[in-house]
């Protein structure tokens, strides 16, 4: 990379995105020495210029930035940071300092939660114990829910439709999950399928 730290005085805007659900959760300001330093140890530091020296996100809080990918825009003066956020990110308790009224990509959300449990499982919960009766019934869950997606989209209220859709969802999340393929596995087949036509 070849940032161009002089445009701004020493200093690039850096926008911090979560790499699973995609939403913005803060920006910050790096010099080349924060640069330098979260590519070395991994977590976001940044130059706090009400500080006037290096920060790294979570120093005191413990809700540190794991870097996932850096990346610079077309002028070499602004920087993309893809992190694995822990706990809140913005000051204020929130997990982005533009919090929004809801987020967005809560589907995203989902899918880490569900590979939460898979990857560390809690007693009592829904996935888990769908997980523990095996594939077959979780594939058999996907089609009933399927069904009743069908039947509320066809003959009942909207209210019941967008209920019965939200379970078809979050089961093929967890079919899904069982099968190791991603939201992004599926974002980008798509994505290559609409290239082309």
């Amino acid at each position: 990379m070849t940032i161009d730290f002089k445009k701004g005085e020493g200093l690039v805007p850096v926008v911090i995105q979560d790499e699973k659900t995609l939403e913005v959760l803060m920006l910050g300001y790096m010099n080349e020495e924060a640069y330098q330093k979260t590519k070395t140890e991994g977590k976001v530091t940044f130059f706090s210029r009400s500080k006037n020296r290096l920060w790294t996100k979570g120093e005191e809080s413990g809700n540190f930035l794991h870097v996932v990918s850096i990346k610079e825009d077309c002028d070499q003066d602004t920087l993309l940071i893809k992190v694995n956020p822990v706990g809140a990110t913005c000051h204020n308790g929130t997990r982005s300092c533009f919090d929004s009224e809801y987020n967005q990509n809560f589907i995203f959300e989902l899918e880490k939660i569900i590979d939460e449990r898979y990857n560390h499982p809690l007693e009592g919960s829904y996935v888990n114990k769908l997980r523990a009766k095996g594939i077959n019934k979780i594939a058999q869950k996907v089609g009933e829910e399927g069904v009743e997606t069908v039947i509320a989209a066809l003959n009942e209220t909207e209210h019941d439709f967008i209920n019965e859709a939200s379970d078809l969802i979050f089961h093929l999340l967890v079919l899904m999950r069982e099968k190791n393929v991603s939201l992004s596995s599926i974002a980008k087949n798509l994505e290559n399928r609409n290239s082309g036509k």
